[in-house]
């Protein structure tokens, strides 16, 4: 996983003379996968980074009896901060540049600052068929395929969209299996999330469930706290499009805190789910969790993650713990899943924990890191991948 990205390409927007970003890592039977984010800051290296990940998150999901077959990695970034008034059109803009690629070997679709319907809408404007098109040639079936994801986009589940619920599914599982191998019970088990938007809620959300308690979230406004636990529910009833709770919902004993509290809350398990670049060498101080397990893309920094692991802290990587959504997409698409939210949890669910349990076992037996465990399960399939289906890179 060293080599070049195929493809890199920096774009500037003639209108605000703000930059846009593609990265195409590589290809596997002509076409790569990868989501599109928005927020200020946003810079090729980022991007460059998340088109490796996207590589290994397919690969790690290759399943020889699956009729979904993984695609090559791929990123879009734009560096807007996505309420900007001009953010809109910028987005256009964007795709409209990028609609010969989008059409021929990248698909996209949400990622931070941008939701899928927001995607959808402007890519219709910029004269695309859909984000994903280049995938269809590739179906057996386009027409049942595409009905069949649009149908899976319409189901809820207690008022929250089935395609905001499976990321957040499959992260709380791989939390749920890395409990399981340490025998850690699920009752009074504490965990801290930071960010309650999409992910980061739904995650909140299946961990309560499961019995786990949520005694701190953040959000853009500050931190709110409860070491008895968080109603959950209440606060992901209160958010707004962005993730931020109405302080007005909060309950006598919940407190506010600052924005960095989350870090250093009394809690075993630790969900940065909103930014990448979350946990430095500095901040990781402050961190007493057991796990961290990584729901944001790139959210620890390298040399933090040394530092996490020298002092027994576990780090479970993007790669594997967010790689849910990204899957169901595909899962649904190719026909290994239909449009039901029952079906849906309960294909992420064994997928998720037949990951994070394959993760953990080689980090064990080769005394590394899951995230280095991740990457040499990924350096095993991707030459089996490239000789059953082609690639370039």
């Amino acid at each position: 996983m060293t080599a070049a990205p195929l493809m890199t390409l920096t774009w500037t927007d003639h209108v605000t003379g703000r930059p846009g970003f593609l990265v195409v890592d590589r290809l596997v039977r002509g076409v790569s996968s990868g989501g599109l984010r928005m927020r200020p800051g946003c810079t090729l290296e980022e991007v460059t980074g998340l088109a490796r990940g996207m590589t290994m998150k397919e690969a790690l999901h290759y399943n020889p009896e699956g009729r979904y077959i993984p695609l090559g990695g791929a990123k879009g970034g734009i560096d807007c901060d996505p309420q900007d008034p001009a953010a809109y059109g910028l987005l256009v803009r964007y795709l409209r540049a990028m609609r010969p690629y989008i059409e021929s070997f990248w698909t996209t679709g949400e990622d931070l600052g941008l939701s899928q319907d927001l995607v959808d809408r402007a890519a219709a404007e910029a004269g695309l068929v859909s984000s994903i098109q280049a995938v269809y040639p590739l179906l057996d079936d386009e027409a049942a395929a595409r009905r069949r994801l649009a149908d899976a986009f319409s189901v809820e589940v207690d008022g929250i969209g089935l395609d905001e619920l499976v990321g957040g599914c499959g992260v709380a599982e791989s939390a749920l299996a890395a409990l399981d191998r340490a025998g850690t019970p699920y009752a009074g088990t504490r965990v801290a999330v930071q960010g309650l938007g999409t992910m980061g809620g739904a995650t909140a959300r299946f961990l309560a469930r499961a019995g786990l308690k949520v005694v701190a979230v953040a959000d853009i406004k500050g931190t709110i706290a409860n070491p008895d636990g968080l109603d959950i529910e209440a606060l992901l009833a209160a958010r707004d499009a962005y993730g931020t709770v109405d302080r007005a919902v909060l309950r006598p004993a919940d407190r506010e805190l600052p924005g960095d509290a989350w870090l250093s809350a009394d809690a075993e398990v630790l969900v940065p789910a909103a930014v990448s670049y979350a946990i430095d060498t500095v901040n990781q101080r402050e961190i007493t969790a057991r796990w961290i397990v990584e729901a944001a893309n790139m959210p620890v920094l390298a040399d933090a993650e040394e530092l996490l692991a020298a002092r027994g802290i576990t780090v479970l990587p993007d790669v594997v713990v967010n790689s849910g959504t990204n899957a169901w997409w595909w899962w649904t698409l190719f026909g290994d899943i239909g449009a039901d939210a029952d079906e849906a949890f309960a294909h992420t669910r064994r997928s998720m924990r037949a990951l994070i349990d394959r993760t953990l076992a080689r980090a064990e037996a080769d005394g590394t890191t899951p995230r280095a465990a991740a990457h040499a399960i990924v350096t095993d399939r991707l030459p089996v991948i490239a000789e059953r289906f082609g690639w370039y890179r």
